[in-house]
């Protein structure tokens, strides 16, 4: 049996539902994953992170292998031990990380060479060790090392990060084979680079399809680009990866964006959105953003959103949120992050309802109706 299986197809769109099958337990897509950079999703304990009904979440192999290491991880059984989450992971390699340290870093075909943004430390990664890593971690979806470029960039930049990207594929899978005895049913995803050249993303994906992997993710995008120009990259790439793997934007997105992932074929998503706006008093609603901190809900005795049965929601008004973020009591982010994570797995189980329907374009018409119908304070 085929580790993802296609439940139905939506009749009005490209959009699906699916279950991806890991050891840790079945993933129902389009799925949305809470970001664990540093083996913890920023304020919520992995009981709020279950109650919200998280099926996966992700973390990421760069910070780990900074903080806490590879040792003290291995010291305590794995990842999932370490942090106390039973239900699957993905790891990401670090890239998009190491693309951001545009000073620390010197990228070659042989890997990375970087200083710690930590202590300036010395590290180099490859291909290998970047996949020996993840799988010290027992990460359920191991993603490869691979090259993210700015936007805008030159079409020559691209084509070198693209070319990159496809020859340390070919290492990575090389090592996860190698390491198939220890990998227990552990997937390896490819990655799909190119930036915003179609042409580029066109030969990527056709050639990480070749290689062969268990899903696939495009990458590079999220950086800055238009959102039309996001939506039509995504458009085009989903177009030459295979109908029958699941399907990864990484690094996306906001619900809207979501929203028109999923309309184009996307399966899964994670970004650090949820629970950065949380932490900022910021609070996604089904009728749009409220930044809490502000002054017109001083007397506010309204839930956050009325339409949501979260914890915070069911037992906390927008006054008392208010009162928490303006005299920096920690409760507060912890409240609205929680709120936020919630928010955005109940809307992944509207998507899943609305996909069963056939209804996904008539569900977006009207979520964005109320969602963008009031100014945002």
């Amino acid at each position: 049996m085929s580790d993802f299986i296609l439940i139905h197809k939506e009749k009005n769109c490209s959009a699906r539902l699916g279950k991806l099958i890991t050891p840790r337990g079945q993933i129902d897509t389009p799925v949305f994953m809470p970001v664990g950079t540093q083996a913890t999703v920023k304020a919520l304990t992995v009981r709020d992170l279950d109650e919200c009904g998280a099926q996966i979440i992700l973390s990421n192999a760069y910070h780990l292998l900074l903080r806490p290491g590879p040792e003290i991880i291995k010291n305590a059984g794995g990842l999932h031990s370490f942090m106390g989450w039973k239900k699957p992971i993905l790891t990401d390699s670090g890239g998009y990380q190491v693309f951001s340290l545009s000073l620390l870093r010197k990228v070659t075909d042989d890997g990375v060479a970087f200083q710690s943004h930590i202590d300036g430390q010395k590290h180099f990664l490859t291909p290998e060790s970047v996949i020996e890593f993840q799988t010290l971690l027992g990460s359920d979806i191991i993603m490869p090392l691979d090259e993210c470029v700015h936007y805008p960039c030159t079409e020559d930049h691209a084509r070198i990060a693209a070319n990159r990207t496809a020859a340390w594929a070919i290492r990575s899978k090389l090592s996860f084979n190698q390491l198939a005895a220890s990998n227990n049913n552990r997937k390896l995803f490819g990655i799909v680079q190119g930036a915003t050249f179609e042409h580029l993303r066109k030969e990527s994906s056709n050639r990480i399809v070749d290689i062969g992997f268990d899903g696939y993710a495009i990458g590079g995008l999220s950086v800055g680009e238009p959102k039309d120009l996001l939506y039509n990259i995504t458009q085009l790439t989903t177009q030459f990866l295979p109908e029958d793997k699941p399907r990864y934007l990484m690094g996306v997105g906001l619900p809207e964006d979501i929203i028109e992932s999923v309309i184009l074929g996307i399966d899964m998503f994670d970004c650090v959105a949820p629970t950065r706006y949380g932490r900022n008093g910021t609070a996604f609603t089904s009728t749009g953003k409220i930044t809490v901190r502000n002054s017109i809900y001083a007397k506010d005795l309204k839930p956050l959103d009325e339409e949501c049965n979260c914890y915070c929601c069911v037992n906390f008004s927008r006054s008392y949120l208010r009162h928490l973020f303006n005299t920096e009591e920690m409760l507060g982010p912890r409240l609205v992050s929680l709120h936020n994570v919630y928010f955005y797995q109940q809307l992944m189980r509207q998507i899943h309802k609305a996909i069963t329907e056939d209804n996904l374009i008539e569900f977006k018409k009207k979520f964005f109706e109320k969602y963008f119908s009031e100014e945002i304070y």
